[in-house]
């Protein structure tokens, strides 16, 4: 009767044994793809929250099995499927550490193919790249691509290596592989190169950037503008000797005010002092020499408490820590006071440009024109006027801290020779420390430290590739040689344009942007401007439109490596360091290309981990 019931049945509803097996498979199939989707869903969760995946026991009597497992266990109490799926026997759960892994390359190089179709529509492109060692002591080499695409410049993560060879041959083939692996026409379409100044990657002869470019020929090296203004600093704190002593009392006040017993008494007397939110003295960064602003202003600020918290542990009998507090005492003079005073104006002029060079959407024209800018504001400041009111916020702020601001015996006053006049003079002879007035603290302090900046400026940032500044200048509408033929041409020429074809271009593009401004239908600012007003025209002002293209894409700073070591810190931590390099690149990829990874069709990653998935037991379509 039962058989008779379903053979009805089947005749009714005109469906066979066959449809019925059918209608199962597909629902198999649904619910497979529904749990795969949500195992990569928190994967891709904790990859782009930098959290650890697995724990250390992740048996079922382990207190905690790790984030992945507990969020699916977290999920399972609410979904059935879920549930189910986690309680089935044998090993088709699909939540190893091997599975783990393949679902993390599928989303890794789904990032990826995103970013080299937009590298390949775009054509030209440059390469940033730096290293640095994890906490396993192995050195890893960030690689990032910097392009112009859809009305944007994009600077993009596209992996980690590991760097077994530090020399400039295994770097260079580390990055052409890299390159080669994602089907990137680096022969062609290279046309920038990102490092800092290490001879290894810089060397003129059989550096990274020479090997590069001895296959990529339009692949010019551009030194990191933000080491670059780093380095102008540091090389000002060798020059000026009193400057270095003050940068190293700085850093020795810093340590002695985060010990526990003297921290505790620094609060105190802020909050009795200034009330509200209290202030914390900054570490001095050895790298990051422009953020040493914010602890030159902190110090500043909170200069009169941080004394009378020294002259309180002074005034106990407590050994090593009254000890030190005389002798950080004694050195808070005039002196000092001045190098704080002038330190903070100088490092929070810079700071703000340091800041700025390290902005992805920034291009070279733009950055010229801000380091032109910083060097005009030094300039400016070398002056009588400049001088008279930094020394009367010096006076005023050691009035605030009883600081003596004038020598109780009056010396002679000392003449200088006229032909003397505008400059200072480095020799320490005769000189006195702590004997300062306005015209001392001028000649022995402030112009010294000035020339020594803009000396090293100078030095820095004067570019030896004249052709490829000036023609990137030529294509900013806020340069005087905008448009100019000469050196559009001469720009053209290294990047393989057609000069009777950007002759004509060049005309036509004068009469189009002239037209459109004086219309006020356009504001051209920037470089980046001017391309996405040529993109509608791209099929007229070809190769112009490709130069601009390319001079977007030349590299300013290595910022955004250094951007992905910070990454790569919060994703290999201590708990961490047993991570496979492979397992490590792709974590890094969809943690700093987290929104390109939140945007990925789930849809598109199952056929992608179906097609790459072999001999396994679940079945996905």
């Amino acid at each position: 009767m039962f058989a008779w019931r379903e053979y009805k049945n089947c005749m009714l509803s005109d469906s066979g044994l066959m449809d019925l097996i059918d209608q199962e498979y597909k629902r198999k199939v649904e619910e497979n793809r529904r749990y795969i989707k949500t195992i990569a869903e928190v994967l891709l969760l904790t990859a782009t929250q930098k959290q650890a995946q697995r724990g250390h026991r992740e048996s079922e009597d382990s207190d905690n099995r790790g984030n992945f497992i507990e969020t699916l266990t977290v999920i399972a109490n609410h979904d059935a499927l879920i549930s189910e799926k986690m309680r089935e026997k044998g090993n088709a759960k699909y939540t190893s550490g091997t599975i783990q892994n393949e679902i993390l390359e599928c989303l890794a190089n789904m990032v990826r193919d995103d970013i080299v179709k937009e590298v390949k529509e775009s054509e030209v492109f440059s390469v940033i790249a730096d290293e640095s060692k994890d906490l396993q002591k192995k050195e890893q080499l960030s690689l990032v691509v910097r392009y112009y695409y859809s009305g944007a410049i994009h600077e993009s993560s596209l992996d980690f290596q590991h760097a077994q060879d530090l020399d400039a041959k295994g770097l260079s083939d580390k990055i052409i592989q890299c390159l080669e692996k994602y089907g990137l026409n680096y022969k062609e379409n290279l046309i920038g190169q990102g490092y800092d100044g290490a001879a290894v990657m810089s060397g003129k002869h059989s550096g990274v950037a020479a090997r590069i470019q001895a296959e990529a020929k339009q692949a010019f090296y551009v030194h990191c503008n933000a080491h670059c203004l780093n380095l102008v600093l540091v090389d000002t704190v060798k020059s000026v000797a009193e400057v270095d002593c003050f940068f190293t009392l700085l850093q020795r006040l810093y340590v002695y005010m985060t010990g526990s017993y003297v921290h505790q008494k620094w609060m105190e007397v802020q909050k009795d002092m200034y009330g509200g939110q209290c202030r914390e003295l900054q570490k001095l960064s050895d790298t990051r020499w422009a953020c040493r602003a914010v602890a030159c202003r902190n110090l500043l600020d909170r200069l009169p408490a941080v004394l009378h918290v020294l002259e309180q542990i002074s005034s106990e009998d407590n050994g090593d820590r009254s000890v030190d507090a005389r002798g950080l005492l004694a050195q808070i003079d005039l002196t000092f006071i001045a190098l704080l005073t002038t330190f903070q104006k100088l490092l929070g002029t810079t700071k703000r440009l340091s800041d700025l060079l390290q902005a992805p959407s920034l291009d070279l024209a733009i950055a010229v024109d801000l380091i032109e800018s910083l060097y005009a504001t030094f300039q400016e400041y070398r002056n009588e006027t400049f001088a008279h009111d930094l020394w009367q916020e010096i006076s005023d702020t050691a009035k605030l801290c009883n600081v003596a601001v004038e020598n109780v015996t009056k010396k002679r006053e000392q003449r200088v020779s006229s032909k003397l006049g505008g400059s200072h003079i480095s020799c320490t002879i005769g000189l006195r420390r702590g004997d300062e007035d306005k015209n001392s603290f001028r000649q022995r302090l402030l112009y010294p430290i000035l020339d020594c900046i803009m000396s090293e400026m100078d030095r820095r940032f004067s570019k030896s590739n004249c052709v490829l500044m000036n023609g990137i200048q030529a294509l900013n509408p806020q340069s005087c040689t905008f448009l100019d033929k000469g050196q559009v041409l001469q720009l053209g020429d290294l990047y393989g344009s057609d000069q009777e074809d950007l002759t004509h271009e060049l005309h036509q593009a004068r009469r189009v942007v002239k037209r459109k401004m004086d219309s006020g239908a356009v504001q051209l600012g920037s470089v980046t401007d001017f391309t996405v007003f040529l993109e509608p025209y791209k099929e007229v002002f070809p190769d112009l439109f490709r130069l601009s293209k390319v001079a977007t894409a030349i590299p300013v700073s290595t910022a955004g490596c250094e951007r992905s070591f910070s990454a790569l810190k919060l994703i290999k931590t201590h708990l961490r360091t047993t991570m496979v390099d492979g397992r490590l690149s792709h974590l890094g990829v969809l943690s700093i290309e987290s929104r390109r990874a939140k945007a990925l069709n789930m849809d598109d990653f199952i056929k992608v981990f179906a097609s790459s998935h072999k001999n396994r037991r679940i079945q996905l379509f």
